[in-house]
């Protein structure tokens, strides 16, 4: 199962608290044929295929691709000078 660093779970949580949903997550989902690439974007709820993640209050939907891909890694995130987000996947250490 994807795994998420502290400063992951709380710039999800950041961006996610910003949405008038109480059941808003990040939801990635795959956005190329070989899985290679991912999409990230908050939405109100799970799609019903969704497996969802919940880390530190932040709350994760993954699409069936991106999950089977994404089961053993880890997510981290970073905030920019500029209050930009980049997401990073990673091994599981």
């Amino acid at each position: 199962m994807l795994t998420l660093t502290e400063n992951a779970s709380t710039i999800v949580k950041t961006l996610t608290d910003q949405s008038p949903d109480e059941t808003a997550g990040l939801r990635i989902s795959s956005s190329n044929t070989d899985a290679t690439a991912f999409a990230a974007a908050v939405t109100p709820e799970p799609e019903a295929s969704d497996q969802v993640v919940e880390s530190g209050g932040a709350r994760i939907f993954l699409e069936t691709q991106a999950a089977e891909v994404l089961d053993d890694k880890v997510l981290d995130a970073q905030v920019d000078d500029q209050g930009a987000v980049s997401f990073a996947i990673g091994a599981v250490a």
